[in-house]
């Protein structure tokens, strides 16, 4: 079973991942392994798995990496608190000057 996950670090930062292997066993690799630790996780030691997804294949896992790496914090706090309903407006531009492609004359 492939895994996409989240961990945060010491220092409160989030690292989203993926592996094909054992979750737990790569969890501990990324606290105490330098060979297998990703360079960003070996200088926030310790690491908590927050969020993981089971998939099928790792190339599912790595795609759904891809996509939650391009999230904003807030939106990866609230999935991994399980608020989904919340997840939409986090998505959507934020105020009221926020660029929507049209100018806005000033009068």
């Amino acid at each position: 079973m492939a895994w996409t996950y989240i961990l945060r670090c010491s220092d409160g930062a989030f690292y989203t991942g993926s592996t094909n292997g054992e979750l737990d066993s790569r969890v501990w690799q990324h606290n105490h392994d330098d060979s297998f630790a990703a360079n960003f996780t070996r200088k926030r030691r310790p690491v908590v798995l927050v969020y993981a997804e089971p998939f099928d294949t790792v190339d599912a896992a790595f795609f759904r990496e891809k996509q939650l790496q391009g999230w904003s914090r807030a939106k990866k706090i609230a999935l991994i608190e399980e608020r989904g309903h919340e997840l939409p407006g986090l998505s959507k531009s934020r105020g009221p000057d926020a660029s929507t492609g049209s100018a806005t004359q000033v009068g």
